[in-house]
């Protein structure tokens, strides 16, 4: 009997990497394949980028809590993230799905509201997709399309010794929202004539139920003459997109504990929760922030920029990836955020 090796056993990276091993890129045109948050295709005088998701009910998201225009949103959203985790700007998309006879024709109205608004928001055109029928809830594809100058673009594997390791925005919120969100789920399991308490929470549900997308920075990042050196979006956790980088720049980092960014909301949340607001930071997920390395040479022009935040530096890779406490404790970064299968 042959061997059988789990899903469980490589996770969804050591998957990709199993099934796209050997994979040759046969066109001139194909700058970048597998392994960043988008390719990248040279159409002469510009480079396209382009990504996509699936986003599967049970699984991505919970249709108990999750109201049908939100989820079209963020459907969008974070596909949107990918492509400005390229320092692109994001163009086009197209969206598939397949669904089940359960759900009416007013409710898929609510969905593509959702996606149409997003679509608005971001200045992007919906240019196509497919739809099919699903005997298992719902499933939503969106393929995303961006542009850039080709010297514009960044890769995660560009980090160099010294370099300034940024993040965008605050992070952690969106986890302590799905811990609120499925704290309630429980109770109204237990017992439906139980109203949900959500009163005070907007931000951390807005964070994981209508996240956005950081177009704004990679606008502010090219108005201020800034080229990043290496860029991700976080999507499975600042420690998990952290060794990311290390692992495609061959190199090591430093972040300290008292620089991470966090919401004065999420950090009191987080220990009703009896969690530390830094380890909500580090594995929580679905922020859809940047993280992103500058050279040092640009660090006045950084800390000049709203909603960026300096957290630490690259190093070399001997030294590995570590997350230093204010007392000096080094504490070894592990990806411990969102793991399929």
């Amino acid at each position: 009997m042959a061997d059988r090796t789990e899903l469980s056993d490589i996770g969804e990276f050591g998957l990709i990497e199993h099934l796209t091993k050997g994979i040759e890129l046969k066109n001139k045109s194909s700058i970048k394949g597998i392994g960043d948050d988008a390719a990248v295709i040279d159409r002469g005088d510009h480079v396209e980028v382009v990504s996509s998701d699936l986003l599967v009910e049970g699984v991505h998201f919970d249709l108990g809590y999750t109201p049908f225009k939100h989820l079209g949103y963020k459907a969008v959203v974070v596909n949107v993230s990918d492509i400005c985790a390229m320092n692109a700007q994001p163009t086009h998309i197209l969206v598939s799905i397949a669904v089940s006879n359960r759900f009416p024709v007013e409710v898929l109205d609510e969905l593509y509201a959702g996606i149409k608004l997003a679509c608005d928001t971001y200045e992007i055109d919906f240019v196509g997709g497919d739809t099919s029928t699903s005997t298992s809830g719902l499933m939503i594809s969106v393929t995303a399309i961006g542009s850039a100058d080709k010297d514009k673009i960044a890769y995660r594997s560009g980090a160099k010794d010294n370099d300034l390791v940024c993040v965008s925005g605050d992070l952690g919120a969106a986890y302590i929202g799905l811990q609120i969100l499925e704290r309630e789920k429980q109770i109204w399991k237990e017992n439906p004539k139980v109203q949900p308490d959500l009163e005070g929470f907007d931000y951390v549900l807005e964070r994981i139920l209508k996240p956005e997308a950081r177009k704004d920075v990679v606008t502010a990042l090219a108005k201020n003459e800034i080229q990043p050196t290496s860029m991700i979006d976080i999507s499975d956790g600042l420690g998990s997109e952290l060794l990311h980088i290390c692992k495609s720049s061959e190199c090591g980092v430093r972040v300290y504990e008292d620089k991470l960014p966090i919401d004065p909301t999420t950090a009191s949340q987080s220990k009703e929760f009896k969690m530390e607001p830094s380890v909500c930071a580090m594995n929580g997920g679905e922020d859809y922030e940047l993280l992103f390395t500058v050279d040092q040479k640009d660090f006045e022009k950084v800390r000049a920029m709203e909603e960026v935040h300096i957290i630490g530096h690259i190093t070399d890779k001997a030294s590995g990836a570590a997350i230093i406490y204010p007392q000096g404790e080094e504490i070894e970064i592990k990806a411990q955020g969102w793991k399929s299968f």
